[in-house]
C-alpha cells in the first residue's frame, strides 16, 4: 500500500479531523469511493483476528478486576493455579487510543500464558468505558487528562505493590499507551520496568525521574513518532537510565497490531515481542 495512505490513517487515528474528512483525502489519494472503502478495510483493525491467545486456554484464567486504591477497572489473565493473593509478578498493560478492545485483552491473554499475572485497565472508564466503535473511541481520548491518568496508573503501581513487598511491576504499551508507559516511568519510581511501543516521547525535564529499565520499540516508517526519539535517547543516558531501544526497518506504526492487515509486520512483531517478553521475564521473575 501506497506509504501516504498509511500516513494519512496515522494521521486521522491521532488527530481531531473526523470521518468525512479522512475519506474526503483518501479518496483523492486512491481515486474512488470504492478503492477508498477497501484501502479503510486494509487498514482498520478487524477484531475478529484477535485471537492468538483464546479464551479457553487451559494454561490461563480471565476475569474483570477493580482496584478500589487507584479506581482502575479492566480485564485480568492469570496464569492457570496462581491465586492473585500469592502472585509476584504483574505487568500492567495500557492500550492504543482505540481503548480496551479485543486485541489488547489478547495480548494481555499471551502475557499471562508467559506466567504474568497481566492486568489491562481500561483507561476509558471514567467516560463510560471502551465503546465497540474504534472511531468514537478515538475521540474520547482527546477528552482523556493525561497527567491525571498518569497519577492513577501510578496509584495502581503503588497499590499493587503495597500489598506484598516481594511483588515486581512492570508496564507494557503501545501506541498511546507506549506513550503512556514513557509517561508513567516519569511518576512511579517504583515501576520496575517498561516497554514502550511505538510512544511519543515524555516530557523531556521529567525523564531524570525514571528509575525503572525501559525497552523502546520503533518502526522506521513511523516519523510522527520517531521525531521525539532522539531527544528522549540522549535524556536518558543523560539520566544514566538503563534502557535499549529498537528500530524496525520497513515497519510502520502499529506493527505490532496483527488485527490490522496492512499496518502489521510479523517480523518486526515476532522479534519485538520476544525482546520484551525477555526482558520482562529477566526483570519481574527472575
Amino acid at each position: 500500500m501506497d506509504q501516504r495512505i498509511i500516513d494519512l490513517y496515522d494521521d486521522f487515528t491521532h488527530s481531531s479531523f473526523d470521518r468525512r474528512a479522512f475519506m474526503e483525502r483518501l479518496i483523492v489519494l486512491v481515486g474512488s469511493a470504492t478503492a477508498a472503502e477497501e484501502a479503510l478495510r486494509l487498514l482498520a483493525p478487524d477484531y475478529a483476528q484477535a485471537a492468538v491467545t483464546s479464551e479457553a486456554d487451559d494454561r490461563i484464567v480471565t476475569s474483570s478486576y477493580r482496584d478500589d486504591a487507584s479506581g482502575m477497572s479492566g480485564y485480568l489473565a492469570t496464569p492457570k493455579g496462581v491465586k492473585l493473593d500469592a502472585a509476584h509478578n504483574f505487568v500492567v498493560v495500557i492500550h492504543e487510543n482505540r481503548g480496551l478492545n479485543p486485541h489488547i485483552q489478547d495480548v494481555t491473554r499471551r502475557l499471562a500464558t508467559e506466567g504474568f499475572v497481566a492486568m489491562a485497565p481500561d483507561l476509558l472508564a471514567p467516560l463510560g468505558g471502551t465503546p465497540t466503535d474504534g472511531d468514537k473511541a478515538v475521540q474520547l481520548f482527546t477528552k482523556i487528562d493525561l497527567d491525571e491518568t498518569a497519577q492513577s496508573l501510578a496509584k495502581l503501581i503503588t497499590s499493587i505493590k503495597g500489598q506484598d513487598p516481594k511483588r515486581k511491576v512492570g508496564a507494557i504499551g503501545f501506541c498511546w499507551g507506549g506513550a503512556m508507559v514513557n509517561i508513567l516511568a516519569t511518576r512511579a519510581p517504583n515501576l520496575d520496568v517498561g516497554v514502550s511501543y511505538y510512544g511519543l516521547a515524555p516530557k523531556i525535564e521529567e525523564v531524570a525521574n525514571i528509575k525503572a529499565t525501559m525497552m523502546l520499540h520503533y518502526g522506521a516508517l513511523d516519523a510522527r513518532v520517531n521525531a521525539t526519539q532522539p531527544a528522549y535517547e540522549d535524556a536518558l543516558k543523560k539520566a544514566q537510565v538503563a534502557f535499549t531501544s529498537y528500530t524496525y526497518e520497513g515497519a510502520n506504526h502499529a506493527f505490532n497490531n496483527d488485527t490490522s492487515a496492512e499496518r502489521y509486520n510479523a517480523d518486526a512483531a515476532k522479534l519485538a515481542w520476544s525482546r520484551s517478553v525477555e526482558l520482562l521475564k529477566k526483570k519481574l521473575l527472575s
